[in-house]
């Protein structure tokens, strides 16, 4: 289970230059066509532990344009594993292009009502679904665990350009928790949060890497300023931003977490909340089959 180290892009931008401030893209977009990004890197340890249990079947839950849904689903084909994927909310006429790849990709989609999936984690739910459907591996919704942290990690031990911050989108807190148990106390790590609830997401992530170092580090943070009210919440503004990013460097965002990341960062620049001689790599966590959400509103902002 090995995929090439992600290229690093240079972001040349007048305004970083203006500023004095240096800013690089980790192109973890790259890693694979169906498992890109962060999705990979929080699947690849799950999916070894799941192996060496002799489990032949993973599950999980997501929504129905969840790039985990995707993911584990591509994964599950690539590798020889049965995938199960408990859908929130009820089925549809007309399912998602997300849910049609998966189950293109051999997924067993199944359904659980929103008051039931609030409940998902709770032991009787686990147990139930154990009753309904065999033996299983389960993976958490996001993928966000242990076993993620240590395939982020991998991601910081790829960067060998010298820098100071590694600037992140999040949503469950699984790949900045990864990064900041990578980097150990040095460098600095800031996240870029698509949600609103600040003490949840700062406990989990502050919680999960406690639970894998033993330690805890006041080297990173999370902004909330980014959200555009919140998880997959947009605007013109942001939709324009990704556009023209993509005009200018060849790179396509989505604009559940990247583009909010890079507008955020762009706009940190230019507000001079970076000293002169900064140097930031910024991860471009993939997650662009999301885009499917946004094709009949925005395909002509985004698509083109």
């Amino acid at each position: 289970m090995h995929i090439k180290p992600t290229p690093l892009q240079h972001i040349n931008e007048p305004l970083f230059r203006e500023k004095g401030v240096e800013v690089w893209l980790k192109r973890d977009d790259l890693t694979h066509p169906d498992i890109s990004g962060n999705k990979w890197r929080k699947l690849k340890y799950n999916l070894v532990e799941a192996k060496e249990e002799g489990l032949s079947t993973l599950l999980t839950f997501g929504g129905p344009y969840s790039n985990h849904i995707h993911a584990l689903a591509a994964a599950g084909k690539l590798f020889g594993f049965k995938t199960i994927g408990i859908i929130r909310g009820e089925p549809s006429e007309e399912p998602t292009d997300t849910l049609q790849n998966a189950a293109k990709n051999g997924m067993r989609i199944l359904f659980m009502d929103r008051a039931q999936y609030r409940l998902k984690n709770e032991p009787e739910s686990i147990e139930s679904l154990h009753v309904q459907l065999g033996e299983f591996y389960m993976v958490p919704e996001g993928g966000t665990n242990i076993y993620a942290l240590q395939g982020c990690i991998e991601m910081v031990n790829e960067i060998k350009t010298d820098y100071d911050y590694i600037c992140l989108g999040c949503g469950t807190g699984g790949t900045l928790a990864g990064v900041v148990a990578g980097l150990y106390g040095k460098k600095k790590a800031l996240g870029f949060s698509s949600l609103k609830g600040k003490d949840t997401l700062t406990s989990s992530i502050t919680e999960l890497v406690q639970d894998f170092t033993d330690k805890t580090f006041d080297n990173w943070q999370i902004t909330f300023d980014y959200h555009f009210g919140g998880y997959a919440k947009v605007n013109d503004e942001l939709i324009d931003f990704i556009k023209a990013f993509k005009q200018n460097h060849l790179t396509q965002l989505e604009p559940v977490y990247t583009g909010k990341m890079i507008y955020g960062l762009y706009d940190m620049i230019k507000n001079d909340q970076f000293p002169r001689g900064t140097k930031i790599v910024a991860i471009h966590t993939g997650g662009l089959q999301g885009l499917c959400g946004y094709k009949k509103e925005f395909e002509n902002e985004i698509q083109n």
